[in-house]
């Protein structure tokens, strides 16, 4: 498995216990903080081999070189069965370059999503990487729709919900813990906003991350504001570091008690992919600051998509108005991402892709029901080694 940001191993965890000593795991360092990487590390179980490279603080396409010779280095010298990327980073699309160019089947976790908005990088890795899959890992029925539209034969299709459900479960902190959490910061349930903004098209621009602090500094109740690296470095070159004054800003937090945040938030407010898929399995609801989405599922349910302006503060109003009773209809919407192990049903059709296997599914198992025809590999696999 190849993965080079927190959001990756977060998603690939219940992947990587599932596999156990069979998984070797190639870690790029394409985001590297080391507080919240160890974290991360330590609760993703033990694979078989963990490689860590040593990628970041680059360019895009120097970082995408680098890590195309580092994996295909790796892939030259441990044969293995099959290679896993998960989502649309520029870590994903190396390792499949590198599968591709050793002949190695590729699967792809998280396969089919489409802003259709070129300016957004991620786009274009998602198209190229699912394009160079012999697995997609569909998440919804929309994102199947998606990839046979572009012409990825049905048979090279599986619907598997998102991991993330199985991610958020395992993390997710019990009553008594997300009290202290809350009480740490000061903090009551549906008492505050929770905000978090990293994407270049909002911090990048003086312009936009302006007006996002402005909006969410005239909001009626406190807003907790995690502030990433990248916005912070920002608001500093911008010279905005005063309109942090009214917002509780507090460090990045592990991923548990940022799901106590989220889970008792009146309403969050993000540009975040992730956060988007949580929200819908925490039953809260989000303004997402972006001009466009690959996540539409949530839109109209969980999720109102908005660009940086004067709608922000509307519609975070407007969530407002009966928190309560959002909170009571949201917890009656199903999930779109599926429930229970979606990566059970990845490692089904993992299975069959390198040995030709049927998929051994069980109700408790299966989060949305499996197109008729499973996945079928064209490809012969290297070795039974490792994936």
């Amino acid at each position: 498995m190849v993965c080079g940001t927190r959001p990756e191993l977060i998603k690939l965890a219940p992947l990587i216990r599932l596999i156990g000593a069979r998984a070797t795991i190639v870690y790029t360092g394409q985001h590297y903080d080391t507080a919240m990487y160890h974290r991360i590390r330590r609760d993703i179980g033990s694979p078989g081999r963990f490689h860590e490279l040593a990628v970041g603080g680059a360019r895009r396409g120097t970082q995408l070189g680098s890590a195309v010779a580092a994996v295909d280095e790796l892939l030259a010298e441990h044969p293995t069965t099959a290679v896993v990327v998960q989502g649309d980073t520029t870590s994903a699309l190396a390792g499949a370059l590198a599968a591709n160019a050793n002949d190695v089947p590729l699967v792809h976790v998280e396969a089919g999503l489409r802003s259709y908005d070129r300016a957004m990088p991620e786009e274009h890795n998602r198209v190229a990487i699912d394009h160079l899959a012999d697995l997609c890992c569909a998440p919804t029925e929309l994102n199947r729709a998606n990839l046979l539209h572009e012409g990825v034969p049905d048979e090279r299709i599986a619907i598997t919900g998102n991991t993330v459900v199985e991610a958020l479960a395992t993390a997710l902190p019990h009553h008594d813990e997300e009290a202290v959490v809350l009480a740490s910061h000061e903090l009551r349930q549906d008492g505050y906003v929770l905000a978090t903004i990293h994407r270049p098209e909002n911090v990048d621009d003086p312009a936009n991350l302006e007006t996002i602090l402005r909006e969410l500094s005239r909001l009626p109740l406190p807003v907790v504001l995690p502030l990433h690296p990248r916005t912070a470095k920002r608001v500093a070159g911008f010279g905005l570091t005063g309109l942090l004054a009214n917002l509780k800003v507090v460090e990045p937090q592990a991923y548990p008690a940022f799901l106590a945040l989220a889970r008792c938030a009146a309403v969050v407010v993000s540009d975040s992919g992730g956060i988007q898929e949580e929200v819908s399995v925490l039953k809260r609801p989000v303004v997402v600051v972006r001009r466009s989405t690959e996540r539409p599922e949530i839109e109209g349910t969980f999720g109102t998509l908005v660009p940086p302006g004067q709608r922000v503060r509307t519609e975070v109003l407007r969530w407002l108005d009966d928190v309560p009773g959002h909170r009571e209809r949201l917890g009656r919407i199903p999930s779109p991402y599926g429930s229970g192990s979606p990566s059970a049903v990845i490692a089904d059709a993992l299975r069959q892709l390198v040995r030709g296997e049927p998929p051994v599914l069980t109700p408790e198992r299966v989060v949305v029901p499996p197109p008729a025809s499973r996945p079928r590999g064209s490809r012969v696999p290297h070795s039974n080694s490792s994936s």
